[in-house]
């Protein structure tokens, strides 16, 4: 395949990626494509490599049910997608964290100290760059991370033929609660971020509509 093949592979992928609001219930996601649409999230960046998230495939009838009453953006999803996925963000990412202590120790196999150089030029980045002052602000921080991921995972579905929906029409201190109270998310160190569905549209994409690129781009020269 050429560059210009490429590059129209990728417009065609980019038009095929639809927000669906009417799935085909009757239709399922191979094992083999949903693995690989969870690893493409698995290996999407995060700021300083720190992977504030954590997916939650929702398959229980119990669940689904109980949270459709604050999930009005989710209720498409709920009677159609094959898949309807739960993204937590960390609600505990800093440089002392034994959140971060783990990833750089355990998973990352690096010497870990608060005072070393990588510790303290993270705690720079969020205290200073970032100006992050409270638990709230350290959470939306780590919220952004997880749409890089969302955003990965809805591309690389519209590449294997899979449609998905990003969901945000939720109560978000409702969710949280119910899923806390189930015993599913431990608030101290996790909240929701988004939502996002995947399946097979029943029902025709609509040419996109956007602002033409020279309304959102320009260069500094």
């Amino acid at each position: 395949m050429g560059k210009e093949e490429i590059r129209q592979h990728v417009l065609e992928t980019a038009n095929r990626r639809y927000a669906t609001k009417k799935y085909d219930p009757q239709r399922h996601i191979s094992p083999e494509d949903w693995h690989t649409i969870l690893e493409v999230g698995r290996l999407s960046p995060s700021s300083f490599g720190y992977e504030p998230w954590k997916f939650i495939l929702i398959n229980s009838p119990q669940v689904k049910k109980g949270i459709r009453p604050f999930a009005w953006g989710a209720a498409n999803s709920l009677d159609g997608a094959d898949k309807l996925l739960l993204i937590l963000a960390r609600t505990d990412v800093t440089y002392d964290s034994d959140y971060v202590r783990h990833l750089v120790a355990d998973v990352k196999h690096h010497q870990y100290s608060p005072e070393s150089k990588p510790s303290q030029a993270f705690k720079h980045f969020q205290e200073d760059d970032l100006g992050i002052r409270n638990d709230q602000e350290l959470f939306e921080w780590a919220s952004k991370q997880t749409y890089i991921a969302m955003a990965n995972m809805m591309t690389a579905a519209a590449e294997l033929g899979i449609d998905s929906c990003p969901i945000e029409g939720f109560n978000y201190a409702q969710m949280n609660n119910y899923l806390s109270k189930r015993r599913v998310i431990d608030l101290q160190h996790w909240r929701v971020s988004v939502m996002v569905s995947f399946g097979y549209r029943d029902q025709p994409i609509k040419p996109k509509v956007r602002q033409p690129l020279m309304a959102i781009y320009e260069e500094l020269n």
